[in-house]
């Protein structure tokens, strides 16, 4: 499977995750980070599938290991 691309999403998803997050080694849910659905949608008011983004974003967070899958229920790990 190729590794999908670094977008100004990712960064602006990262940003997102910085202050949600507080800090690595921090668990936290994919509910958690959907609060950050509006800000992103200011962002990219054209993107009519933001939930569907952010965890495409995630998993390119997850490629350039700035975070871990921990289970496939949702959670997480904050690596950087």
């Amino acid at each position: 499977m190729a590794e999908l691309s670094w977008t100004s999403q990712t960064d602006a998803l990262w940003e997102c995750i910085e202050l949600l997050v507080s800090e690595p080694g921090a668990i936290f849910t994919l509910e958690e980070i959907y609060m950050a659905e509006p800000i992103l949608q200011r962002l990219y008011p054209t993107n009519n599938h933001l939930k569907a983004k952010i965890r495409q974003q995630l998993q390119v967070l997850r490629d350039h290991q700035y975070l871990q899958f921990v289970n496939n229920n949702g959670i997480y790990c904050r690596l950087k």
